[in-house]
């Protein structure tokens, strides 16, 4: 298992959550939600400098597929936004993983928490993350390989 922090990041329509691991890479823990900024990208600045305060050694982010593992217009919209992290981030690499219900999983733990469903807005996103980055690290233990793939930068931002 390589070592360094991770961070998890669940994008939605409209708010990003962050989750990142420990420096040995085996447990992910909510770090917070961003409200997504489609037109100045302060979500996206966020992230980066995240990822420079905590010496990440990878991103990670859900890919929204279909139970079939199709991927339709949100996976679409979660590949561009990875890419233009990547483009970000680099040389820290963006890898993209399955995140098969994910929201749905990170309401039911709130629930079974006991958190009334009106707060689970706020921090749904952040559990999303956790088991996005929890399922990537327990993935990697278990194969000995990264999780899921490398996402290509998209164009460096203007």
């Amino acid at each position: 298992m390589r070592r360094g922090v991770r961070l998890g990041v669940d994008v939605g329509s409209v708010r990003v959550g962050l989750a990142a691991s420990d420096p040995s890479g085996l447990i992910a823990a909510p770090v917070e939600t961003l409200r997504r900024d489609r037109t100045e990208g302060s979500d996206l600045r966020r992230i980066v400098s995240e990822i420079a305060e905590r010496d990440v050694l990878e991103v990670v982010v859900g890919l929204p597929v279909s139970l079939s593992g199709r991927e339709g217009p949100a996976a679409a919209a979660v590949r561009d936004y990875a890419a233009d992290l990547a483009g970000r981030a680099a040389p820290v690499p963006v890898r993209l993983v399955d995140e098969r219900l994910s929201t749905v999983s990170a309401h039911q733990a709130l629930t079974a928490s006991g958190r009334s469903g009106r707060r689970h807005r706020e921090v749904v996103d952040q559990v999303a993350a956790v088991l996005i980055l929890q399922t990537a690290l327990d993935a990697e233990r278990a194969t000995g390989r990264p999780p899921g793939s490398t996402v290509d930068p998209g164009p460096a931002p203007g």
